[in-house]
């Protein structure tokens, strides 16, 4: 339907994906876009974000408005991924919950574990006693790039970009709302060859 109303207006449709925008991400990926692809790299991708008794009463609790968790906090997240690692090659989905989920993507180049939470008691420790309510964390082979803060003004980055004429399309969000499709669906797997860390206890 957007494709259609694109060819119709003769316009283009931008989307908003902020991560890519992000400076800390930006090196990250130009650092693994250079690196040796002879082997997929291991990745674990963490995101905790704390919710308070609002978050019941809001749309995006109701996953009928908002799509879940895995729409609405980790759409983005998953964008990365295939922005980093290329193309979808096989999804799992390990735990799927209201207020938490976790899974494997394997992708071109790369393993996946991820785990996503708006739940407060998932948070770290340091975190807690930091006072933090969001936890966002990325491990490639086991070296972990910790991208919890610069993110405010990434909206308005993405603006000028679009004003610029170099801001993302329908084509760059396909993917991660292709895959995010298939996570909402996919029935819960009994294969825990790869679950991510923070779920072996949960499990």
């Amino acid at each position: 339907m957007l494709y259609a109303l694109e060819a119709e207006t003769g316009q283009k449709i931008n989307t908003i994906l902020q991560l890519r925008v992000h400076p800390s991400l930006v090196a990250l990926r130009e650092t693994i876009q250079n690196a040796d692809k002879s082997r997929k790299k291991d990745i674990v991708l963490t995101y905790i974000t704390a919710r308070g008794a609002w978050y019941k009463y809001s749309w995006k609790h109701d996953k009928s408005r908002s799509g879940g968790v895995a729409t609405n906090i980790g759409i983005h997240f998953f964008d990365m991924l295939v922005w980093f690692f290329g193309n979808v090659q096989s999804n799992e989905v390990y735990m799927r919950e209201k207020d938490r989920m976790s899974g494997y993507i394997e992708l071109e180049n790369a393993n996946v574990r991820w785990f996503l939470s708006i739940n407060r008691n998932d948070l770290p420790e340091q975190s807690v006693k930091e006072n933090k309510m969001t936890y966002r964390s990325i491990t490639v082979d086991d070296v972990e790039v910790e991208f919890t803060e610069g993110f405010t003004d990434l909206h308005t980055v993405v603006y000028q970009k679009t004003l610029m004429g170099a801001g993302f399309g329908l084509d760059d969000a396909k993917p991660s709302i292709e895959l995010v499709n298939d996570i909402n669906h996919l029935k819960l797997s009994d294969n825990k060859r790869y679950i991510h860390p923070f779920l072996i206890s949960k499990l």
